[in-house]
């Protein structure tokens, strides 16, 4: 399923905690001068973390800007490598 930003939901979820202002601006579909000049502004659309050279985006305020959520499980089961609360 591909949502209207440029990334499907699933590249979406499949992100990590916190990501490079590249791949945010992708999943906006905003271009890369564009984004930057956002951030550096300070009127990128979510909060953006200026760490030494680089800013980084927090994963959880851009699915929620774009209304994605993560998929819930209501029985956590265990696996048998010892993870635990993972959804089946």
């Amino acid at each position: 399923m591909a949502a209207p930003n440029g990334m499907t939901v699933d590249e979406l979820l499949a992100l990590p905690a916190a990501i490079d202002l590249d791949t945010a601006n992708s999943a906006l579909g905003i271009g890369r001068s564009t984004g930057y000049g956002l951030a550096k502004a300070g009127q990128y659309p979510v909060a953006v973390l200026r760490l030494g050279n680089a800013y980084r985006v927090v994963t959880s305020d851009l699915l929620r800007l774009l209304q994605v959520e993560r998929p819930t499980c209501s029985a956590p089961t265990t696996s048998a490598v010892g993870g635990a609360g993972l959804c089946a």
